[in-house]
């Protein structure tokens, strides 16, 4: 397969691009806020959605930037800092203020969040290169079933398609159940 490469310049577009990043796996230090030049940008490993079932599942190294950014806020975790602890991006979503204004917020699994307030949508996201086998496909039924059972409730709803889990109780999926080996045969999540 090509290698990805979409912009998003309204809501619409953004939420492709949360599709596409659904279950990315990153760390703090694979983010950065470049407050001088307005710009927020991520590297990150991204499932492929696209892989076939018949396929074995892969990851791919991609780049994803938003221009415009006037203001960064964190919760649960501090772009740039150095750490171990993989990151699992659930959804991208955006809620508009004075039009075309609006928060970008980076939604990750464990309630980590990050919102961009920007002047207005501005993003490219691009496959860098890299694509490796992992061992298995994250697997979202597992995990709210296993909320569920943990919480003693029925099945737990997950909101818009494509947007990833709406809760993020803990033992959401975690980046380390896809465990990868990137191109260099180390192992990483």
């Amino acid at each position: 397969m090509e290698l990805l490469k979409l912009a998003a310049l309204d809501a619409e577009d953004l939420a492709i691009l949360s599709a596409h990043l659904q279950d990315a796996v990153l760390r703090p230090q694979d983010l950065a806020y470049l407050a001088s030049s307005h710009r927020f940008v991520l590297v990150g490993r991204r499932f492929d959605w696209s892989t076939p079932d018949a396929e074995a599942p892969r990851r791919r190294l991609t780049g994803l930037h938003f221009e415009r950014v006037m203001a960064v806020r964190a919760r649960g975790l501090t772009p740039g800092s150095a750490s171990d602890e993989p990151l699992n991006l659930l959804a991208v979503t955006f809620e508009p203020k004075e039009d075309p204004s609006g928060t970008v917020t980076l939604v990750f699994a464990g309630k980590a969040a990050i919102q961009l307030d920007v002047e207005c949508i501005e993003a490219r996201l691009k496959d860098l290169g890299p694509v490796w086998e992992v061992e298995g496909r994250p697997d979202h039924e597992a995990a709210e079933a296993g909320r569920a059972a943990i919480l003693g409730q029925g099945i737990l709803s997950h909101g818009i398609p494509g947007q990833g889990i709406q809760d993020q109780a803990s033992g959401a999926a975690s980046a380390k159940d896809n465990v990868v080996k990137d191109p260099t045969g180390k192992e990483s999540a």
